[in-house]
């Protein structure tokens, strides 16, 4: 069974929920303020949710099914819909598969094939979730941080504006303006041809020395904080008027900031490990030969700003 078949009968439990659904009545009584604590779901004492033409259905398959096919499709939905949305779809799905086995599907040419390989689909998953949970640990996790950290050496930033404009006589003239009292800002916002620019001002928030062109990043790191470019800057974008606003350290991140990224990093590398080592203790013979890999250009850094 695929996972088009199985979003297709989510969608068909989805569709035939929703005309019931748009039948309820309004409720006589408006919500209150402050939503009370939902209640715990009842749950019959044999665990049994449904029995279908025989066939038990429990929690545990509704928990499958959502695994599958919950996500976006549930989450907005308060408990008892998601476990009736549930309910309805396993409900569905043991009907559909009871129809299926009546016109003996299963004993098609194909099918046996596609069991082995959705089962062994399964048990990968499982294998790949099991040595996540033991090796993916809160400890290896601030290691990886602290390593990481100790490799960071202190970069600085600078904050600053910049009016983008097309000739060099422009960018003087707009230099002597903002020298004479001009806002910086305000003439940021109508004169710049950077789209970006001109809607915060000219502002383009902190940077390191490498994110910008070479002529941008000279001139800009060059200047102290409060300070209006003496001339105009050239770069292959045009000519640029610059004011730094902050210098500044870059800040590391603190080990919350980046948790995410460390554990899906960390995640990525187990698993790698864990099927390369499967590789080489493993005896496999492949018949075709790999394709040659073409060599991947280098593709440059896009120019800020």
């Amino acid at each position: 069974m695929t996972v088009r078949m199985f979003l297709s009968l989510a969608a068909i439990t989805a569709a035939l929920a929703g005309p019931l659904a748009a039948q309820t009545p309004p409720a006589a009584t408006p919500a209150p303020a402050q939503p009370a604590t939902p209640p715990a779901l009842q749950t019959p004492a044999d665990g049994i949710l449904a029995r279908v033409q025989g066939v038990e259905i429990r929690q545990a398959d509704l928990d499958a099914a959502e695994e599958d096919i919950g996500g976006q499709t549930t989450a907005q939905m308060n408990p008892e819909q998601k476990r009736d949305y549930l309910l309805s779809f396993v409900i569905d799905l043991t009907l559909a598969a009871k129809a299926a086995e009546q016109r003996n599907i299963q004993d098609g040419p194909d099918f046996a094939r596609k069991m082995t390989y959705y089962r062994n689909k399964l048990l990968v998953e499982t294998l790949l979730n099991t040595e996540t949970r033991t090796r993916v640990t809160e400890e290896e996790m601030r290691k990886i941080y602290d390593e990481q950290r100790a490799r960071i050496t202190p970069e600085e930033e600078v904050r600053a504006r910049h009016i983008l404009v097309e000739t060099e006589e422009e960018a003087k003239a707009l230099i002597a303006q903002i020298r004479g009292g001009g806002d910086f800002e305000a003439i940021a916002k109508e004169k710049s041809k950077d789209p970006g620019g001109a809607r915060n001002g000219g502002d383009l928030g902190f940077f390191t020395k490498g994110q910008m062109v070479p002529e941008f990043a000279d001139a800009a790191f060059a200047m102290q904080a409060g300070q209006l470019s003496a001339a105009p800057v050239k770069s292959q974008f045009g000519w640029h008027i610059i004011k730094v606003e902050e210098r500044r350290q870059r800040p590391i991140p603190n080990f919350e900031q980046v948790r995410g990224q460390i554990e899906d990093f960390l995640t990525r590398r187990v698993q790698a490990d864990l099927v390369q080592r499967l590789r080489s203790e493993a005896q496999v013979e492949r018949f075709v030969p790999a394709p040659a890999r073409p060599a991947t250009p280098g593709v440059p850094a896009t120019p800020r700003p």
